[in-house]
């Protein structure tokens, strides 16, 4: 078994503090040095304000607006009898909930997802897209008026969060590594949201919609001037594209406009050819400092984080799994660009990293949590491994059989933070030197042409 050191403790001591410091450094940083092109602009006061200026649907399943429409204000009681525990947790106490498990990660169908809390549209299946990062993603909303940001420092870096204007409702952050035309990657959590089918959006109709139209209406009837039929629609159109949006987004459900012609189609919006999003991949091969440092020092790879997968978020700390009794094995995400480095290749890697013929062994550790095994995402990370260690058999790679097992993964948790690029921020630990750093050169000698420099900045979604 691996040695736990005694000064574990004061590592993570060191690490905290080291996080707190640059934390306030970062939010000594001037906003502008974070701007995004495009992202919706914050309004910090808007919290404050007794209403706000949005867009929400009329009885006629039209998106309309800005209308006015009173800010959404209840108790924590009152919100914790109006939502479930999930939701509450995410989308009133800034929660997070584990990639890959959402349930409208894979949502195919037309339609638009409004806040959980209070209803606010807040983006349509027109703009959503497969980030490849386990949460629900889309390159815009449907108004950027319906969305507040703030910075979040929590993590030591700086992000952006997205609030629901009208409720303030934590919805996830937005990224600048989207694909066109924003360039921008809302990521959103399933349990923030709701969604509804296009041919139902009626059912989204907003009494601050009728209200506006209503009052509209009886100030043109007033004034003599116009019909009721032209006084009773606010709706958007190209030739009043509401301020602060940063694209034309106004159909929502199934229908589309050509932008060369400006006819309207029956066909879904078609993305614009953009390069692969920011993918993820789960693995497992033995002490997780380890893993870490083969990985981290990849060209393409944008972050690499230790944690536990194969068991429950109750069971997902050290010591616990360190009993070998949790189902967990010492994992790592790593987060990659697909347009440099390929998962066939991060195979290649994991392969020639360790040794995948020791069954729950890899050196000195010992235990199911240092078991070989792929966590796969989907069917074609799944058909991926399956290919790649049948490609290894055939040609008998190795003397003895491959064990490493191929497992769903229904969750990663990141592990304590004095793990984290362990072998990087300790080269002269004893384990390190003896295990960790060897890992690391083979792969170096191995694949020279991947090599770049390690990785140490963790993003986070």
């Amino acid at each position: 078994m691996r040695t736990v050191h005694l000064v574990s403790a004061l590592v993570a001591m060191s690490v905290l503090a080291m996080a707190a410091v640059i934390a306030a450094e970062n939010k000594k940083a001037p906003g502008g040095a974070h701007g995004r092109p495009g992202a919706p602009s914050a309004r910090a006061t808007a919290k404050d304000k007794a209403h706000v200026a949005v867009y929400v649907f009329n009885r006629d399943g039209k998106l309309v607006g800005p209308v006015d429409s009173p800010r959404l204000k209840l108790s924590d009681t009152e919100w914790r009898k109006r939502l479930t525990k999930e939701q509450y947790v995410i989308a009133r106490k800034k929660g997070t909930e584990d990639a890959f498990c959402g349930t409208l990660l894979d949502n195919k169908k037309h339609g638009v997802y409004t806040c959980v809390c209070c209803g606010l549209p807040l983006f349509s299946s027109e703009a959503k897209f497969d980030s490849g990062t386990g949460w629900p993603s889309f390159f815009q909303p449907v108004a950027t008026e319906n969305l507040t940001e703030a910075k979040d420092f929590k993590t030591g870096d700086l992000r952006i969060e997205i609030n629901c204007a009208r409720c303030d409702g934590h919805l996830g952050h937005v990224f600048d590594d989207g694909p066109r035309p924003t360039g921008l990657r809302f990521c959103l959590n399933s349990e923030s949201l709701n969604f509804t089918e296009s041919t139902k959006l009626a059912s989204l109709a907003d009494p601050a919609a009728e209200k506006d139209s209503d009052a509209k209406a009886n100030a043109k009837k007033s004034s003599g001037e116009g019909s009721d039929a032209e006084a009773s629609s606010t709706e958007t159109s190209d030739a009043a594209k509401p301020a602060g949006r940063s694209a034309t987004f106004r159909t929502v459900g199934a229908t589309s406009t050509d932008e060369t012609t400006g006819k309207s189609s029956d066909k879904p919006t078609e993305k614009a050819p953009a390069k692969k999003s920011p993918a993820m991949a789960v693995f497992a091969s033995g002490c997780f400092w380890c893993s870490e440092a083969s990985f981290a020092q990849l060209k393409g790879v944008k972050d690499v984080v230790s944690g536990y997968s194969g068991g429950d978020a109750a069971t997902a700390d050290y010591q616990q799994v360190g009993s070998g009794l949790t189902g967990h094995a010492e994992a790592i995400r790593v987060t990659y660009d697909p347009n440099v480095i390929s998962y066939e290749q991060l195979l290649d890697v994991f392969f020639d990293s360790h040794d995948p013929t020791t069954l729950n062994a890899q050196g000195p550790d010992i235990g199911t949590q240092y078991r070989s095994a792929i966590f796969f995402a989907n069917d074609e990370q799944r058909e991926a491994a399956e290919a790649k260690i049948k490609k290894l058999t055939t040609a008998k790679a190795y003397r003895r059989k491959i064990v490493t097992t191929l497992e769903p993964l229904t969750g990663f948790y990141e592990a304590e933070a004095y793990h984290q690029d362990y072998a990087a921020n300790h080269p002269d630990d004893m384990y390190v030197r003896a295990n960790s750093l060897p890992h690391a050169r083979k792969v170096r000698d191995k694949h020279p042409d991947l090599i770049d420099a390690p990785v140490k900045k963790k993003a986070k979604p």
